[in-house]
């Protein structure tokens, strides 16, 4: 593979954390791809012979999967982890009484955990909120075990194709954030040490009366544009105007397409992981309650 890697536009991490805590609230009522995809994400595990002790749920927004994988591993312990605080709040009030896993506010780019710490992350659809795959990648294998279990999903560069090209016929700011290619993802993974990678693509496409849906869905979602490089002013009705013209270019059958390149990962966790010594304080998984 490759040894040269191709950078992705800087994101503004506040502007995440801000975009998913408005959306917290709603997220389950219109997540219905990121649902879709944490079933066959959580499917594929059913293939892999594995008895964690500690499982990692990152950006395990309201929690849908931290409860699944405590249902699968009933003798391990789940920490769920994610960067807005709001969707916690959620995660709390759904599992008030009964909480099958700890819940805790953390940055991808920086977890609060022990190198080699954790048995198997399961992280869906979030790598694509680090404009530094590289460095999450690292943070990922800090934190794994010795032949512990990754497994993610990502988008990939064909994902919201049809958004993308409507914008473009209508200025040349950024409105749709980049995405890598399977191939690039999969020499990040090699570049972080982990060993037996395996990558595939999987395409889904949902379909809206106009493309004013579709914008209303990201939002709700909390999928807002987080470049650094995006146009901060509103958008005069007659560049909106000239972007839903655009849009109507892919109208099939009544509907407008919505496409979605999803691509899933996993690979193994090298034998040794690289030593830490950045002088910050970690907490073991098992410290971390419940409350």
């Amino acid at each position: 593979m490759a040894d040269d890697h191709r950078p992705l536009p800087r994101l503004d991490r506040a502007q995440v954390r801000r975009a998913f805590d408005r959306a917290a609230t709603r997220y389950d009522e219109v997540a219905v791809l990121q649902a879709q995809v944490r079933d066959r994400l959580l499917e594929r595990l059913d293939l892999i012979k594995l008895k964690p002790s500690i499982v990692l749920d990152l950006g395990c927004g309201t929690a849908h999967a931290a409860e699944a994988l405590a249902r699968r591993y009933r003798r391990s312990r789940v920490l769920a982890i994610d960067l807005a605080e709001g969707m916690l709040h959620v995660a709390r009030r759904r599992y008030r009484f009964r909480r099958p896993f700890a819940l805790a506010c953390a940055d991808l780019h920086s977890l609060p955990l022990p190198s080699a710490s954790v048995d198997l992350v399961y992280c869906n659809l979030v790598v694509q909120w680090c404009d530094d795959l590289d460095a999450a990648l690292a943070e990922l294998r800090r934190v794994l075990k010795p032949n512990g279990l990754l497994t993610f999903t990502t988008f990939g560069p064909d994902t919201l194709r049809e958004l993308r090209a409507a914008w473009s016929a209508v200025d040349a700011s950024v409105h749709v954030h980049d995405f890598l290619d399977m191939h690039d993802i999969g020499d990040a993974i090699v570049r972080a040490g982990f060993a037996e990678p395996v990558l595939d693509v999987e395409m889904y496409t949902l379909t809206y009366e106009n493309s004013r849906g579709v914008l209303r869905d990201l939002k709700a979602i909390g999928a807002h544009n987080a470049s650094a490089e995006r146009t901060r002013g509103l958008t005069g009705r007659g560049r909106f105007a000239a972007f839903e013209a655009a849009y109507e270019q892919f109208r099939h059958d009544g509907k407008v397409p919505a496409t979605y390149e999803v691509v899933y990962a996993q690979a193994w966790g090298p034998t040794a992981p690289p030593p830490v010594r950045d002088g910050l304080t970690r907490i073991p998984p098992d410290r971390i309650g419940h409350r």
